[in-house]
């Protein structure tokens, strides 16, 4: 993705786990890959600059969050005006997909969450063989 992302972008890769980072860092140097920032983030703060992304980009990890609320606010506030934020969840809808329950997530549950937090559903892709690639844009704050 970096290699895509041209020679003045940036990749912010975040994770927990500092292991994970020094991998990547590992396979950027040899890959010769130099527009990649890691940052080791906290359960509660991606530590993200404030409107700074385009895009986020979460594959398979959301439906990971121990406070998805706090996580999303955080997210929301990286974002410059007109970014996106992309979701890829297993499809909890089909049972054949091969993911353990707690590891899946529909579309209306992430619809429901999401939009909660000052998000929007813009778009559903399901052309995936087991995932949603769900696209949200910042909007109105839901009043619970």
């Amino acid at each position: 993705m970096a290699k895509l992302t041209g020679p003045t972008g940036k990749v912010y890769a975040v994770d927990i786990q500092e292991r994970m980072l020094e991998a990547l860092k590992g396979y950027a140097a040899r890959d010769g890959v130099t527009n990649i920032e890691t940052i080791l983030s906290r359960p509660d703060d991606p530590m993200l600059p404030a409107g700074a992304l385009d895009l986020i980009l979460m594959v398979d990890v959301y439906h990971e969050f121990d406070n998805p609320q706090v996580m999303l606010q955080k997210l929301r506030a990286a974002l410059k005006p007109g970014g996106r934020m992309v979701l890829l969840e297993y499809r909890k809808e089909d049972p054949n997909v091969p993911i353990r329950l707690e590891h899946k997530m529909t579309v209306a549950e992430a619809k429901a969450e999401v939009e909660a937090e000052g998000f929007r559903l813009d778009k559903v892709i399901d052309t995936l063989p087991r995932q949603h690639i769900l696209i949200f844009v910042p909007g109105p704050r839901k009043v619970q």
